[in-house]
């Protein structure tokens, strides 16, 4: 089994944490110190917002069921501000309710089960290293020249 440390990124992200559940935050926060992040954590949406890592912050993990302030209303908030931050939003109620990226502003959703840490790390790492787009050679091009080469 390949180790959690062995996939650390080239520059460790600054992650900003948002759960109100002390376990679920420190488990989290373990787990992303170990593949080499630097973690912010916050027990509540507002604690978050009121923050400045939230500013700075390269990556958002929220809970999505907290008082006073969900997930999906602080990934609203967030947005607002720092529209381009990926987030991962993170709920024991992710099927039961039907949460989704495109309902909830998240870059994904993860469901509270037995294999949320796996599904975690790769969230993380895919977020991490998405390359920017590069434009596809054109067909017409291509073929415009083979054509000019054979007339």
């Amino acid at each position: 089994m390949r180790s959690l440390s062995s996939s650390r990124p080239k520059k460790p992200l600054l992650i900003l944490l948002v759960d109100d559940h002390k376990m679920g935050l420190s488990a989290r926060r373990s787990v992303l110190e170990e593949l080499g992040h630097r973690t912010v954590a916050a027990s509540s949406p507002e604690e978050a917002l009121n923050n400045q890592a939230w500013l700075e912050c390269d990556l958002l993990v929220t809970d999505y069921k907290m008082p006073r302030i969900n997930g999906v209303e602080l990934i609203r908030r967030l947005h607002e501000q720092r529209p381009a931050v990926p987030v991962i939003l993170i709920s024991g109620y992710a099927d039961s309710i039907g949460l989704n990226e495109r309902d909830s502003g998240a870059s994904t959703v993860i469901q509270k089960n037995a294999n949320e840490v796996s599904h975690l790390v790769r969230a993380v790492n895919r977020l991490v290293n998405v390359k920017p787009a590069r434009k596809p050679a054109s067909r017409q091009t291509a073929a415009s020249k083979n054509q000019r080469k054979s007339g």
